[in-house]
C-alpha cells in the first residue's frame, strides 16, 4: 500500500486511504468514434408544484417563466433567458430534442404558429396547467439558432395522427410552393429549417402515463406508415424509432425487439429512456444504478445487432438515449451523471445521440437570487468540452463492492477518450467508494506520455447537502498537475469524487 502525502491529509482530513489500483489505457484499441450528438439536451413544458416537492420554491413551469420569460431583464429579443443560452453555449450543447416528452403526445403543433395573440391556450394534458402556446415551432428554432444547436423534433403519434406529422415536416423542411411551406414564409421564415432528425413519438409503450399509448404491433403499423409518408415529403430525414421506457413491466426488451423487427429498415436510431434508479443506500444507488443503466444499453445494443443480422438490414441502426438523467439537488445526483457519460463513451460504437433531461436543469437556480453553476454543470462541461474523438479501451484493476442484486462492482468507474488531432487523452474516473481514497497507477500501453498530467477534481464533503447559490464559488473543479515518470502517473482519487485527467501522447 502506497502512502498518501501529509499535505493531502491536511487538505482532505475526511478521507482514509484504501488500496493501490491500476488503470491502463491503450489509444490504439478503439471502441468507436464519439458522436458529438451525445451532448444533447431535452426540453418540454413541465408543470411542477414546488421544486420536486420541496417547500422552498413556488409552483413553476420548466419552460414558461423559466427558460422563456419575455418580462425578464435577462430575456433576448425572442423572449428566452440569456443566462440559459450562454450556459448552453459554454457547455457546447449540440442538439435539443423538443417539444416533449409526455407533453408531445397531446400536442397540436398548429396551435403554436402564427401571431402570438391569436394562438389558443390549451390544457397541458400531460402535466396539468394551461399551455399558452407562446413557444411554438418558430420560437424553438429561434432558440436553437441562438445556441448553435441542432433541432431534433418529435412528432405526435399519440393523440395525433400521421397527417399532422407530415404537415409539420412540410412546414419545417419543404422549400416553397405548398400550403404549409408558404405558411411558414408568411409567418416570417421563408427559408426552410431543414430538420434532419425526427422522433416517431415518445414513450409509446408507457401505458400507465402516456397519452395515446399503443401496443407494439399497433405502434409498428403507425410508425411504419408515418415513416413512408414523411420520407415522401423529405427523403433526406433520419428517423428515430420509439424504444422502451417502461422497465417495470419486465418486458421492455421484447418491445425493443418487436420495434426493430417491424421498422428497423426505416430508422437510423432506436431510442430508449433511462433515468437513474435511485436508492437510499449509497452503494446500491451508485453501483446498482450504474449496472442497471449500463445493462439497458448493452441489452438494447445486442438486440440491434441481432435483429439487424436476422432481418438482413443494410442500414446501420444506432442507439439514442434521448431522455436520461438523475434527479436531485445534491451530489448524490451528480456522480450518476458522470457514470452515465462513462457508459455512453464505453459504448461509443452504438450510442450516437443522447439528450439530458432537462436543459434548464443544467443551470441551477435560486428563486430569489438567480441562476448559478452547480457541480452538475461542471460535470457536463468536463465531458462535452473535452471528451470528443475516439473512445478507447481501458483496463481497470481495483477493489470491488457488492449490492443485493449485483456482485463485484469496481470502485473505480472509468472511461477514456483520444483526440488524434491534438494527441490528447482524457481519462474520466468516478471513485464510488463513499469513505476511502484510492491510490492508482495510470499507465499508457501504447505510445508515450509527455509533459505533466492535468487534473480536474469535482467532489464534496457533504453528499446530501443541497446546492446553494451562496456556495457556487466552491463548485468549480479544483485543478492541479502531477508528474509523469516512466510513462506512468500516480494519483489518489478522493472518495465519492469525479476526476478528469488530461495527458498528452508523444507524437510518433
Amino acid at each position: 500500500m502506497k502512502k498518501i502525502s501529509l499535505a493531502l491529509f491536511m487538505v482532505f482530513p475526511w478521507f482514509v486511504n484504501a488500496q493501490n489500483a491500476k488503470i491502463k489505457i491503450d489509444a490504439e484499441r478503439s471502441i468507436g468514434e464519439i458522436d458529438p450528438k451525445i451532448y444533447g439536451v431535452f426540453m418540454e413544458p413541465i408543470q411542477i408544484s414546488g421544486r420536486r416537492g420541496l417547500p422552498d420554491s413556488p409552483r413553476l413551469n420548466t419552460l414558461y417563466g423559466t427558460l422563456y420569460d419575455p418580462a425578464s431583464p435577462l430575456a433576448d429579443e425572442n423572449g428566452f433567458r440569456k443566462d440559459y443560452i450562454d450556459a448552453m453555449k459554454e457547455l457546447k450543447v449540440t442538439n435539443i430534442r423538443w417539444p416533449g416528452g409526455n407533453f408531445l403526445m397531446g400536442y397540436n403543433w398548429q396551435d403554436g404558429i402564427g401571431p402570438k395573440e391569436k394562438r389558443p391556450a390549451r390544457i397541458n394534458m400531460a402535466w396539468g396547467g394551461i399551455d399558452s402556446n407562446q413557444v411554438g415551432t418558430d420560437e424553438w428554432f429561434a432558440l436553437n439558432k441562438s445556441m448553435n444547436t441542432e433541432n431534433v423534433v418529435a412528432v405526435n403519434l399519440g393523440l395525433g395522427n400521421i397527417q399532422d406529422a407530415v404537415y409539420w415536416l412540410e412546414y419545417c423542411n419543404y422549400p416553397k410552393g405548398t400550403y404549409y411551406s408558404d405558411l411558414r414564409s408568411k409567418n416570417g421564415h421563408p427559408a426552410p429549417y431543414k430538420v434532419k432528425i425526427w422522433d416517431l413519438g415518445n414513450e409509446v409503450d408507457g401505458k400507465p402515463w402516456e397519452l395515446g399509448h399503443k401496443n407494439a404491433d399497433d405502434y409498428v403499423e403507425v410508425a411504419r406508415e408515418a415513416a413512408k409518408a414523411m420520407q415522401a415529403v423529405d427523403n433526406s430525414i433520419e428517423l428515430v424509432g420509439c424504444g422502451s421506457s417502461w422497465y417495470s413491466q419486465n418486458d421492455w426488451d421484447n418491445w425493443n425487439r418487436k420495434i426493430l423487427t417491424g421498422i428497423g429498415d426505416k430508422i437510423k436510431y432506436l431510442s430508449i429512456h433511462s433515468y437513474w434508479e435511485s436508492s437510499p443506500d449509497y452503494y446500491t444507488h451508485m453501483g446498482g444504478g450504474a449496472k442497471i443503466f449500463d445493462d439497458r444499453i448493452k441489452i438494447t445494443a445486442g438486440e440491434i445487432e441481432a435483429v439487424s443480422k436476422t432481418q438482413g438490414y443494410k442500414n446501420p441502426i444506432y442507439l439514442s438515449v434521448d431522455e436520461w438523467g438523475a434527479f436531485g439537488r445534491n451530489f448524490m445526483s451528480v456522480l450518476p451523471v458522470a457514470q452515465s457519460f462513462n457508459s455512453f463513451i464505453r459504448h461509443a460504437d452504438v450510442v450516437k445521440m443522447s439528450n439530458f433531461t432537462l436543459l434548464t436543469s443544467l443551470l441551477s437556480s435560486d428563486p430569489q437570487k438567480g441562476t448559478y453553476k452547480s457541480p452538475l454543470f461542471y460535470i457536463f462541461k468536463a465531458y462535452s468540452n473535452n471528451c470528443l474523438g475516439t473512445a478507447i479501451d481501458t483496463y481497470v484493476s481495483c477493489d470491488t463492492f457488492s449490492t443485493e442484486k449485483y456482485k463485484g462492482i469496481p470502485y473505480l468507474d472509468v472511461s477514456a477518450t483520444y483526440s488524434r488531432q491534438t494527441n490528447t487523452v482524457f481519462i474520466n474516473v468516478v471513485n464510488r467508494h463513499k469513505d476511502k481514497a484510492i491510490t492508482t497507477d495510470v499507465t499508457n500501453t501504447s505510445g508515450m506520455f509527455t509533459g505533466k498530467g492535468e487534473i480536474s477534481v469535482i467532489t464534496t464533503k457533504e453528499l446530501q447537502e443541497a446546492f446553494s447559490f451562496d456556495k457556487q464559488k466552491e463548485y468549480a473543479p479544483e485543478k492541479k498537475y502531477v508528474e509523469i515518470k516512466n510513462n506512468e502517473l500516480e494519483y489518489t482519487f478522493l472518495p465519492h469524487s469525479f476526476t478528469q485527467i488530461k495527458v498528452t501522447l508523444k507524437q510518433k
